[in-house]
């Protein structure tokens, strides 16, 4: 599997609806035997409005109209034997219960509506992010990969976290960034991070190169997706990133850390971060603050799996507002390799959060294998 997704919404095919509409017709049965075996008196029809409202709430108009009608016939077959249909308070009962079923099923109208424009929303912002986040090579060299994103925004996947691989001389260059901002306005900046990132790959294979000229084109770009300005303006586009040569012979990495969370080695149950002596500016602020960008060299031999990761992951809360423990977590789950890592660690994170998380969240396992022969 190339790439991940954790889709954590309720999917409800044609057979779990038939089920759930077995409840609504269940409660008419069970109100119209109850009122009918109770004293002339007593008055059961109200609670048959529940019948078309429960409906309506995961059914269509269609399905939604159809259990109005059955409460309806039921209240009247109940009306009829306790005092006769055309009794005051029988007539009131039916036609409030007449009314709101018509307006439950117009709700329940509109409600469709808006869930086919939602999957269709959701359907067109996953297409444009797998054209513009190309998916990872599950093998390149002696390496593993396995990706994976989680959008904060569900009707709308798009953000701006990024990750992309590509080879260069005798290994393999990774990156992993995070846009300034959240949702689909980042999302034009981070493709053109990417875009410059496979580019000057090919024509820059110096990795301190590659990294300068990212930050010359941030900076340019700007918010806008024009020249920066000056002032207030200045420093609005930026993009904290970690990137990262492994070289396939030897047993090290080198990473140029700009502003990121610091990537982490998981090996036999414990794990190292990988924390430089000196973080760079992010790209796009490295003109500004007047710095460069030094990579550092770090073990990374077979067996090791290197987690790479955005700031939605670490910055996850729980109920009490707690952090998620990336480094306790992680621990004893690289052995089952990246794939496994990152499914796992999906599932708690999204446990961990309740559900929702506050931001986009990208995160790339790259296991080192043995060298083929």
């Amino acid at each position: 599997m190339r790439s991940l997704r954790f889709l954590y919404s309720l999917q409800e095919s044609p057979r779990h609806t038939r089920v759930l509409l077995a409840v609504p017709f269940a409660l008419i049965v069970v109100v119209t035997v109850v009122d009918l075996l109770t004293p002339p008196g007593v008055h059961l029809g109200p609670f048959l409005v529940a019948a078309p409202a429960m409906t309506a709430s995961f059914a269509g108009p269609r399905s939604t109209a159809f259990a109005g009608a059955v409460a309806l016939a039921a209240d009247a077959v109940v009306a009829d034997a306790k005092g006769g249909i055309t009794d005051l308070n029988h007539l009131y009962q039916l036609a409030a219960l007449f009314l709101t079923s018509v307006f439950v099923t117009f709700f329940a109208r509109l409600r469709v509506r808006r869930e086919r424009e939602m999957t269709h929303l959701r359907w067109m912002a996953r297409a444009v992010q797998r054209v513009v986040m190309r998916p990872l090579p599950g093998r390149t060299g002696p390496l593993r990969i396995a990706s994976a994103y989680l959008a904060a925004e569900t009707e709308a996947p798009l953000g701006g976290d990024l990750y992309a691989v590509t080879p260069v001389a005798g290994g393999t260059r990774v990156i992993i960034g995070d846009v300034r901002g959240r949702g689909p306005d980042s999302m034009g900046e981070a493709a053109g991070v990417l875009g410059a990132f496979h580019a000057l790959a090919r024509r820059d294979p110096q990795l301190t190169a590659s990294v300068d000229r990212l930050d010359a084109g941030v900076s340019a770009a700007g918010t806008a997706g024009g020249p920066r300005g000056s002032g207030e303006d200045a420093g609005e586009a930026f993009v904290t990133a970690a990137v990262i040569d492994i070289d396939h012979a030897g047993p090290e990495l080198r990473l140029v850390s700009c502003g990121h969370p610091p990537p982490l080695v998981v090996r036999a149950g414990r794990v190292r971060s990988l924390d430089v002596r000196e973080s760079a500016p992010p790209l796009g602020l490295g003109r500004l603050a007047g710095g460069g960008y030094t990579p550092e060299t770090f073990a990374f031999g077979v067996g090791d799996v290197l987690l790479l990761y955005t700031d939605g992951v670490i910055e996850a809360r729980d109920a009490a507002g707690r952090f998620y423990p990336l480094s306790d977590r992680v621990a004893p789950w690289g052995a089952n390799g990246p794939e496994a890592l990152l499914e796992r660690l999906g599932a708690d994170l999204l446990r961990h959060a309740g559900g929702s998380l506050g931001g986009d969240a990208a995160m790339v396992a790259i296991e080192r294998l043995p060298a083929a022969g």
